[in-house]
């Protein structure tokens, strides 16, 4: 099934949408929000896949037009958001391009940072930078949410519910000095942005296999394709893997997200999630990056496609100077 929030309040009213999203219906009288349903999951998933089929078959009571627009994430906030880097190809090309080695431990333990969760924004929300200067980029990504994870645990695909897609945005301009400060990422990653629908993994069908998703991400920027890497290809770490070791050493509260990293392929002719790594293969190739960061006005879409449908809704968001202060 697929579920979204409609922005209202802090929280947003959960719906759910119809395959094609076309169509949705509040479902207040089962859940008010995301969190709460993903808080009862075992009671309240039957009956929201129950109203999903009445949707699909055009039989549901107070269905209404889906708009993205109207969309806030599907979880506008949450107890915690760790962004994994399961596409090490990605962290190769990295430190490849700046001369240095990457440590083989990089292939065996996944990196991971805990990212903000206080206020996540809509997949047609803007993104918003005080100056081009800071290096805007954005990075396509997928994500799961999980119920409640032991500490410890390694049997840990029976614990992802939903599927999202992600742009993580990144100042690429503030990351250096932050790092080097040995504290990790905090003004150099602003806002996340989702996508306006979470699925079920059985919505992926048989591209849903191994902890991992089989099918390509489409990135434009400014309508024009900027990149299709398959999000299964070159994965080093499956989405059990990133929940096993956020688990290492804590439980996983429900309603927890956790990302795949920006989404990588060897082939360079699949293109780039991310403008970053694009200037990286620049820069091996002619010893300079030619590409730009992102400018005030530029459009970037990430979406994902099964055939011609699109599964989890498209996040389309406009590059616009933030004037407040």
């Amino acid at each position: 099934m697929k579920l979204a929030s409609l922005k209202h309040g802090r929280d947003g009213i959960l719906v759910v949408v119809d395959c094609d999203l076309r169509n949705c219906v509040p479902v207040l009288h089962i859940a008010p929000t995301l969190q709460a349903a993903l808080d009862n999951w075992q009671e309240v998933a039957p009956r929201l896949a129950e109203v999903y089929w009445l949707l699909n078959e055009g039989r549901a009571e107070s269905a209404r037009r889906f708009d993205p627009a109207a969309c806030a994430a599907p979880l506008p906030r949450a107890y915690q958001w760790a962004d994994g880097s399961a596409y090490v190809t990605h962290v190769e090309l990295v430190r490849k391009a700046r001369g240095a080695e990457m440590p083989q431990s990089f292939w065996t333990d996944p990196l991971m940072y805990q990212g903000g969760s206080d206020a996540f924004i809509g997949a047609t929300d803007p993104i918003l930078a005080a100056d081009e200067a800071w290096g805007i980029d954005f990075e396509g990504e997928i994500a799961v949410i999980t119920d409640d994870v032991p500490m410890g645990a390694t049997d840990t695909e029976q614990h992802i519910k939903l599927l999202m897609l992600v742009n993580d945005v990144s100042l690429r301009s503030l990351i250096p000095g932050e790092l080097a400060k040995g504290f990790g990422f905090f003004q150099s990653k602003p806002a996340t942005a989702f996508s306006p629908v979470a699925v079920t993994p059985d919505e992926l069908s048989g591209a849903w296999h191994d902890g991992k998703v089989h099918l390509p991400l489409n990135v434009t920027l400014n309508r024009k394709t900027f990149g299709t890497p398959n999000a299964g290809d070159d994965m080093t770490f499956s989405f059990p893997q990133l929940i096993a070791h956020a688990a290492k050493t804590r439980f996983l509260g429900t309603g927890t997200i956790i990302g795949s990293g920006t989404v990588s392929n060897r082939d360079a002719a699949r293109g780039s999630a991310c403008i970053a790594e694009k200037r990286m293969r620049e820069t091996i190739a002619s010893g300079a990056p030619k590409t730009p960061f992102l400018s005030f006005g530029d459009r970037v879409r990430i979406e994902m496609l099964d055939g011609r449908r699109s599964i989890f809704g498209a996040i389309d968001q406009s590059v616009t100077r933030y004037e407040g202060g």
